[in-house]
């Protein structure tokens, strides 16, 4: 959990001892904006619904009194009573994660499934029973098909990151399963941004929900410090490396690409420079994944090139930097990639690469965050085109460009149990 903390407990929203003892063990003191107003709600059995992008503790916000109704209700045979939709292999791990955690002195078992893997394993611990089950929807879809999942007893639904699921394309998947819950249940409903597509799915999913919201979309975080590089799209790489060599204050960096085969060719650039780095994407194998995720969290990898829909579920602390090798097309997304730095109180510096192709996006994202980014203009790598003039900040965007689409694996997991309380086999 990173973000702002408030003047609340964890005790101070009604949270059992077994959780109480959980949130402590890993180290937290006070609860973020997002759990200290979702929390209470929750635990009172209402909808919520959760505007809160990554970074701000949404996860135990859904996961904490999720497992508190759960146990409160206990059976002694596992029987899937709650469903996590979510739309990213790295996402749907870091929430199974996030129940062990939160659940290690209770009595109930989770799994994770997703695609990408085979299926075997997976299967066989949905056999062997869980109270829990944390999916992506392609391989949620499939494995329903086949007969081994049946959502007629799901008393409580989380559908996480709701946005992204519209920009992957999963938004009839998630309709698709929606249809097979049952009609009275408790869902908490969570989304960065609120499109009109996704409010009105949340029209129709909730019922009185709770509504709580930090971080509205358009702030970026104060201590981050923005800059852009106009640059032709030719020297970009040649940029990067001048400011790596540059600059030894640069440390564990962030860089995003457009595309799979760009984050590819970055690194194989950046590697004949004599400079480290990894892509991640949905391309790569699992093993790949899991390594360079692995050394980036550790510190032995400076350089992690990622796709948006890659990066989604990278909760990495210590970013220093955040690199917009390419703008991204949707001016939202630039607030989300930058948020991965000037996490827990820490700064951070956001560089942005704009060749003449973006000028537009850039002006679509100065609009968002109602502020120019300041410009570098000594730099070793000056644009041929003159540069623009600054954006009219009061004007509306007249584009911005398609929303982009991915997929991405996720690192290993498997069912876990938490505690041992009842001891149940």
């Amino acid at each position: 959990m990173d973000s702002a903390k408030t003047d609340a407990t964890f005790a101070d929203l009604k949270l059992a001892k077994p959780l109480l003892k959980a949130v402590d063990d890993a180290g937290y003191d006070a609860p973020t904006p997002i759990q200290a107003a979702a929390i209470p709600p929750a635990l009172e059995g209402r909808d919520v619904l959760g505007c809160a992008q990554t970074g701000t503790g949404k996860t135990a916000a859904f996961t904490l009194p999720l497992i508190q109704r759960l146990d409160e209700s206990f059976v002694e045979q596992a029987t899937l009573r709650a469903l996590v939709l979510t739309p990213t292999r790295e996402l749907a791990s870091q929430i199974g994660e996030s129940f062990g955690t939160y659940g290690k002195h209770v009595d109930l078992w989770h799994t994770v499934i997703f695609g990408g893997v085979k299926q075997g394993r997976q299967v066989r611990e949905l056999k062997d029973g869980i109270d829990v089950l944390v999916a992506t929807p392609g391989r949620l879809l499939d494995l329903m098909g086949q007969g081994h999942i049946d959502l007629s007893g799901i008393e409580i639904f989380v559908l996480d990151e709701a946005d992204r699921m519209l920009d992957m394309g999963f938004l009839p998947d998630v309709k698709r399963v929606i249809a097979e819950l049952p009609k009275k249940r408790q869902t908490f409903f969570f989304s960065a941004t609120m499109p009109s597509d996704i409010r009105s799915l949340a029209n129709e999913l909730l019922i009185d929900p709770a509504s709580v919201a930090v971080a509205p979309i358009s702030t970026t975080a104060e201590r981050i410090d923005q800059q852009v590089y106009f640059v032709d799209k030719r020297d970009k790489t040649k940029l990067l490396v001048d400011l790596l060599r540059s600059d030894d204050d640069i440390e564990q960096t962030l860089v995003f690409t457009r595309t799979k085969h760009g984050a590819n060719r970055l690194v194989k650039k950046l590697g004949k420079a004599g400079i480290d780095a990894a892509a991640i994407h949905g391309n790569k194998s699992q093993n790949a994944r899991e390594r360079a995720l692995g050394a980036f969290r550790e510190g032995d990898l400076r350089l992690l090139v990622a796709t948006d829909i890659a990066a989604r579920g990278i909760d990495v602390e210590g970013i220093s930097h955040v690199v917009n090798f390419d703008l991204p097309n949707v001016p939202e997304t630039y607030v989300h990639r930058i948020g991965r730095t000037a996490r827990a109180g820490a700064s951070g510096i956001a560089f942005s690469f704009c060749d003449v192709e973006e000028r537009p996006y850039l002006a679509d994202i100065e609009r968002l965050i109602k502020q120019h980014v300041p410009r570098v203009e000594d730099h070793a790598f000056p644009p041929t085109e003159p540069l623009p003039k600054a954006t009219d900040l009061s004007s509306r965007s007249s584009g911005g460009g398609k929303k982009r689409s991915g997929g991405r694996k996720r690192r290993g997991g498997g069912r876990q149990r938490r505690g041992g309380r009842r001891g149940r086999r």
